[in-house]
């Protein structure tokens, strides 16, 4: 990975991380000084206007992390001659086509999918287990094309999409007008037992599936599926058992689970029909293959067999043993 790209993610990541921090601080102050300013009898009033102040608060404090303090700390550890947020748009701009066209394919592929799939969430009977799988055939849509044509770009497009999501989560979680409800009611109808009564924690857990096999390749190596990982074992692999197993299967691996043996058998012949149609692109770009079929059929039957038995966060398990088993 481009050392100015990890840099950023770095900064950027840690900036967020100490949001929360940053942004009670900030609260506590404002409302010490919201009800200090009125006379005694009136300071509970002041409570009325916290939730439009609050936000207030919360977005003045996401400005400063976004604009000062991250930057300052990737200034501390990389030698940006300008500042990171303007290095990013000149670093885009270094290839403006294939670029700007990929985010505008990415923002119709993000519209089209929410508005779709949020509809189809709230007038059908479909299981909301389905309904997940939709997004991972979302995520194939959507980094496919960059995996294959623009590696380094979505190098950080994945960092941006993390803190994308780790912004929303807060606003949810505080409530942050006026997107706080709004966020709360589109991810709500997406969630299940594995997502916790406070935070939501599938969209990240699915993002890092696919961007840490990414983060963790080298680029040009003689394990070209590697990157791979995570778009094969969820996008195509876990997507296909979910709608096989759900729809065919009949044979379950447990008395007490859900997960039937055809669901399983779908997912790894899928992955492997997948990698048969991927290794000669890859080749043709000039990767070099020394994958023998062999052992990609005991990585993708190792991965595909312990997705049966993974009960909790296999989005993010799953693709790093993956990519484990692809590099040996």
């Amino acid at each position: 990975m481009n050392g100015r790209i990890l840099s950023s993610l770095q900064g950027l990541l840690l900036g967020l991380l100490l949001l929360p921090v940053f942004y009670q601080s900030l609260l506590q102050i404002w409302v010490y000084f919201a009800n200090s300013s009125k006379p005694e009898g009136q300071a509970a009033e002041g409570w009325k206007y916290r939730r439009i102040g609050s936000s207030v608060v919360f977005y003045a404090s996401l400005l400063v992390i976004l604009t000062i303090l991250a930057p300052a700390w990737m200034y501390f550890v990389q030698d940006f001659h300008v500042h990171p947020l303007l290095w990013v748009f000149i670093f885009v701009f270094t290839d403006p086509l294939k670029r700007l066209v990929l985010c505008i394919y990415w923002i119709c592929v993000i519209c089209a999918s929410i508005l779709r799939f949020y509809n189809i969430s709230k007038d059908s009977k479909i299981e909301r287990i389905l309904l997940r799988k939709y997004y991972h055939l979302v995520a194939v849509l959507m980094f496919l094309p960059a995996f294959l044509f623009q590696s380094s770009f979505l190098d950080l497009a994945f960092g941006a999409a993390l803190a994308v999501f780790l912004i929303l989560e807060m606003i949810r979680v505080w409530k942050i007008w006026p997107l706080g409800h709004i966020v709360h009611q589109f991810m709500n109808a997406f969630t299940d037992h594995r997502d916790s009564e406070i935070l939501i924690i599938s969209h990240f857990s699915l993002l890092l599936g696919c961007a840490l096999p990414k983060w963790m390749s080298s680029g040009f190596n003689d394990r070209p599926l590697a990157p791979f990982a995570g778009i094969l074992s969820l996008g195509i692999g876990d997507t296909m058992a979910s709608m096989v197993g759900h729809k065919y299967g009949v044979l379950r691996w447990s008395k007490t689970g859900k997960k039937t043996i055809e669901g399983t058998a779908a997912g790894i012949m899928s992955v492997l029909a997948a990698c048969s149609l991927l290794l000669p692109l890859l080749a043709s770009t000039g990767f070099i293959l020394s994958q023998h079929w062999l052992s990609l059929l005991l990585a993708v039957t190792v991965s595909g067999l312990l997705e049966a038995y993974t009960a909790q966060l296999d989005n993010a398990f799953i693709p790093l043993v993956f990519y484990s088993l692809l590099c040996l």
